[in-house]
């Protein structure tokens, strides 16, 4: 055999097993308006990373590490965040969403916004870097709480702020959900907007017997749309990310 007829044997042979290209992974920690849940029952109960894979094109892969309950404290004091961090690589993105917990009175969970808070958020943010990943910060989505004259109410006070804050100072990318997701519900008002939230008739479902009116969680159709307002932000961001946007 000639060396010309080897060499492209050679580089058939090469581009014939060449390994897949390694995905960028999006790993998500947060609360249980990111989070997973069955849905095996039917039950519409969603978090916003839920609905956001079909929203990117191939060669990204989705952890969803947000969890229900968890406060930027007790998500790392649990030992969730180390699982998370062992895993990331470079070009890597680590998406950061904490607030509707931190601000509970247990000491397994509360934080203090413009302290305690502010370092949690500022430690997963240094330590995403270390690795060569990307952080991203999500202010939280609001709750649907109207007062008498139609206006949205603001329940997460500082948290949000410390948030913009410290995306702003660290120059890190932000996707104000809180703005607009808030903008969104305050459009479609007090009655209209019970439609993005987790509002179930009684005798629907085995795990809400009694039906269910909760303003903080999202139903199928208010996770996707958030999904679609955090799509919406990334692309703002001007990130590499933004190229696996469909």
């Amino acid at each position: 055999m000639s060396a010309k007829a080897v060499l492209l044997l050679v580089c058939f042979t090469f581009l014939c097993f060449k390994p897949l290209q390694e995905k960028t992974t999006i790993y998500s920690i947060g609360d249980s308006t990111m989070s997973n849940y069955p849905i095996e029952d039917g039950y519409p109960l969603r978090g916003w990373m839920m609905m956001i894979a079909p929203m990117f094109k191939e060669g990204v892969a989705i952890n969803n590490a947000a969890s229900s309950g968890r406060s930027s404290k007790s998500f790392r004091d649990e030992g969730r965040w180390k699982k998370v961090i062992d895993q990331v690589k470079k070009g890597d993105y680590v998406f950061i969403q904490f607030g509707h917990n931190d601000a509970k009175t247990d000491t397994a969970r509360h934080t203090d916004a413009p302290t305690t808070f502010r370092q949690n958020l500022l430690d997963y943010v240094l330590q995403t870097k270390a690795k060569g990943a990307q952080p991203v910060l999500f202010t939280s989505i609001v709750r649907r709480k109207f007062d008498r004259n139609g206006m949205l109410q603001d329940t997460h006070g500082e948290y949000v702020t410390v948030v913009r804050k410290l995306a702003a100072e660290l120059k890190i990318p932000l996707v104000d959900l809180n703005k607009k997701f808030g903008d969104l519900v305050q459009a479609l008002g007090p009655e209209e907007s019970k439609k993005l939230f987790l509002y179930v008739e009684p005798k629907q479902f085995e795990r809400a017997p009694d039906g269910k009116k909760d303003d903080t969680h999202l139903c199928v159709y208010g996770a996707t749309k958030v999904a679609a307002l955090a799509i919406e932000g990334l692309k703002e961001t001007g990130l590499p990310l933004a190229k696996f946007i469909r």
